[in-house]
């Protein structure tokens, strides 16, 4: 009877160290939670651009555009100048809305899917002005 329990308590042991290495091995797989990155429209001194111009995001990331200053503005992603040259795509990052009061803004998440490259974006109002951006999605 005694060498049952202790073949039991044995077996135990070994389950729960199985469960507890694959339970680590799992945690240790986790993917890497996506990012918020804030991009401010209008930089502090009133230049009419975005502030970073320039940011790098990976698929799942999310682009929070906020008014800062000198308004009206938007972001149209610039299909030309995306990879592949998807329209579609483009199409769905952009937000044509145009935004008028400083804090006010709206997000945009990178598809888990979107290839990796170099994605222009503009405010349409002041595009000639130079108000242009670029994200890097990277893989």
């Amino acid at each position: 009877m005694k060498q049952v329990k202790s073949l039991i308590k044995s077996l135990q042991l070994a389950v729960f160290a199985v469960v507890l290495v694959v339970g680590t091995l799992f945690a240790a797989m986790a993917p890497a939670a996506a990012e918020t990155i804030t991009i401010k429209m209008g930089a502090d001194n009133g230049m009419l651009q975005f502030v970073p111009a320039e940011a790098t995001v990976k698929p799942g990331d999310t682009v929070k555009f906020v008014i800062n200053k000198v308004p009206p503005h938007n972001v149209v992603f610039d299909d030309k100048a995306i990879p592949g040259q998807d329209k579609a795509l483009a199409k769905a990052l952009s937000h044509q809305q145009m935004e008028m009061s400083p804090g006010q803004g709206f997000e945009v998440t990178i598809p888990k899917d979107a290839p990796a490259g170099e994605y222009t974006y503009y405010c349409a109002p002041h595009r000639t002005a130079g108000m242009v951006g670029k994200l890097k999605v990277a893989a």
